[in-house]
């Protein structure tokens, strides 16, 4: 299965180059684990280790976090009725900070409109 379309690709790498601790860059996928709570909104991917990305990470436990996730471990993670997917309707409409802040309220990654206004307002992005 291809995680990301080339643009898809393009933008994470682009990202990646100007990413620094102010790096605060909308996630340009979301995928997820099927059967299973594991969700990840991926904003970048290490140019010079492309195997590498960054984004915000959700293993079902109740404490999404921002950080780094190794691609090829998604990829070899199967299980029973369990298989990586992408969340073809998604796209990132607020910068990942927004995203993190809903996810920490909720104790998961959310997309609902409500909950991002209500963290975007919070962190006083707009």
């Amino acid at each position: 299965m291809t995680l990301f379309f080339e643009d898809e690709y393009d933008q994470l790498l682009e990202n990646g180059r100007n990413f620094n601790e102010a790096s605060d860059d909308k996630p340009v996928v979301k995928l997820f684990m099927t059967n299973t709570n594991c969700c990840w909104l991926i904003s970048e991917i290490n140019p010079e280790y492309p195997e590498i990305a960054f984004g915000l990470c959700d293993l079902g436990m109740g404490f999404p976090e921002l950080g780094f996730v190794d691609l090829n471990e998604l990829r070899q993670a199967r299980g029973f009725f369990r298989v990586l997917c992408r969340d073809e309707n998604f796209e990132g409409a607020y910068p990942i900070s927004v995203y993190a802040e809903a996810a920490r309220n909720a104790q998961r990654i959310v997309t609902d409109e409500a909950s991002l206004k209500e963290a975007a307002i919070k962190l006083k992005i707009s």
